[in-house]
């Protein structure tokens, strides 16, 4: 990763913050952006806009951090709830690949990471907004996977189960939540920043240069396997 240049939207907290800390000791120029700006440079992916300041020429690496956990019973969302979710997960990530494209077809090696739920896959109640949304994300990224093949970028999703950020401070607030989530677990423990950091590192590595249009199920065994 050394001296690749790296664009981080939403590097201030949570995973962004752990794949910015990992990126940065390994070499890499990171350019990150945030609501807040306290990672770097102020980006708000509601909002409009064609193009982001100070980005690199070459772009060798996109992750995409923005997320939402908005978790209530179907009939309570109001159509404005999927909105803000899709705005924030599925259109915050169209507006910032568009402006990046052009960056990103001047590597000769570039990796987009997206970041999904194991929602999208197992089906789980109350998630009806962020899984709708994070399925759309699912679907975006393999398509440009496949339409950005012939320009050597690579397109990826990890699909995380509950990882321990601010985002989720309200699903882990008191140790019986802890307790309840890591039983829901096969492995025996709810997520850590740090985890997903590293599969994203991979992502952005070379080491995995023959990986497109992927979804990495990071999520203890919780999409595929039952628990004794």
């Amino acid at each position: 990763m050394k001296n690749k240049n790296i664009v981080l939207i939403g590097g201030n907290s949570g995973i962004g913050q752990a794949v910015k800390s990992k990126l940065e000791d390994l070499g890499a120029q990171v350019f990150a952006y945030s609501r807040s700006g306290e990672a770097g440079r102020v980006l708000d992916v509601t909002a409009d806009f064609e193009s982001l300041e100070e980005l690199p020429e070459v772009i060798d690496g996109l992750v995409y951090c923005p997320g939402t956990i908005n978790l209530k019973p179907f009939h309570r969302f109001t159509i404005e709830d999927f909105r803000k979710d899709y705005e924030v997960n599925l259109l915050g990530a169209v507006k910032v690949l568009q402006a990046c494209l052009k960056g990103l077809k001047k590597s000769s090696s570039a990796s987009v990471i997206l970041y999904s739920t194991v929602a999208v896959k197992v089906g789980l109640g109350f998630h009806a907004s962020i899984s709708s949304a994070k399925g759309a994300v699912e679907g975006l990224a393999k398509s440009l996977a496949a339409e950005w093949a012939p320009n050597k970028i690579r397109v990826n999703v990890v699909a995380p189960s509950l990882t321990d950020t601010p985002l989720a401070s309200q699903l882990l607030s008191n140790e019986d939540k802890k307790e309840a989530s890591n039983k829901r677990h096969p492995l025996g423990r709810y997520g850590r920043p740090e985890d997903i950091a590293a599969a994203t590192l991979y992502l952005l590595s070379d080491e995995s240069s023959w990986m497109t249009g992927q979804v990495l199920h990071l999520d203890g065994g919780m999409s595929s396997i039952r628990g004794m």
